[in-house]
């Protein structure tokens, strides 16, 4: 009698094709990062100029961004997925509540920009110098460069804690995740462009569980062909 076929691919698969959504992630919110900051103003306060000289890139990085966030889920998936049984309840719910609340406070934020665009469309003269635009201006800085920024870096803090306890990840990479998620808690609003270490970081432990993944793949089957 032939076994029965299973439906569902190997465990290796999941690593492998969340890690590349990781990858993905990286990409997607650095180039959503480099197209606010080329087309929006640090200071919170100007009174938008942007909305006219860089709006395309404006638009292009509030489009992008449900894509990164989404990447951004399977990434926090694939980094449950290799903790398994060794996952702890303390360490879990700070890791994913750090994640989750970083990824809500990006969205809001993308959404506040988004808003402020449609507004524009319909009513370009007077968004400018009215204090709603000055008020959503400073709301969206806020949650990003206030709150955001620091559920990064505390993400990272404990995503590095847990590859110590665990070694999920090989435990050298919990250095720099370390020294990162400080300078994000602590030294970000001081650094322009601070925002970049966090999906670098993100591409660093991606490409990592894709070689692993890789590697494993590739001594399974040396082992499965050198069985008689």
């Amino acid at each position: 009698m032939t076994p029965p076929t299973s439906l569902t691919r190997g465990r290796l698969r999941t690593p492998r094709a969340a890690a590349v959504a990781g990858i993905l992630f990286s990409g997607l919110l650095i180039a959503a990062f480099l197209l606010f900051l080329s087309a929006v103003p640090r200071d919170s306060r100007e009174h938008g100029t942007w909305l006219v000289a860089g709006l395309d890139r404006v638009v292009l990085a509030i489009n992008l961004m449900p894509f990164a966030g989404v990447a951004f889920l399977w990434f926090i998936g694939v980094v449950r997925d290799r903790l398994a049984e060794a996952e702890d309840r303390l360490f879990a719910t700070v890791f994913l509540g750090s994640g989750l609340l970083f990824l809500a406070l990006m969205f809001v934020a993308t959404a506040v920009f988004g808003a402020i665009v449609i507004v524009h469309a319909g009513q370009p003269e007077a968004l400018g110098s009215s204090p709603a635009f000055a008020f959503a201006r400073a709301f969206a800085y806020t949650l990003v460069n206030v709150y955001a920024i620091r559920m990064a870096g505390m993400f990272m803090l404990v995503t590095s804690t847990i590859a110590l306890r665990t070694a999920f990840v090989a435990r050298w990479l919990a250095v720099p995740g370390f020294a990162m998620g400080l300078f994000l808690l602590f030294a970000s609003p001081w650094v322009d462009w601070s925002f970049i270490v966090f999906p670098l970081w993100a591409l660093l432990i991606s490409v990592y569980l894709l070689v692993t993944s890789l590697g494993q793949k590739a001594d399974g089957r040396q082992k499965a062909t050198s069985v008689p």
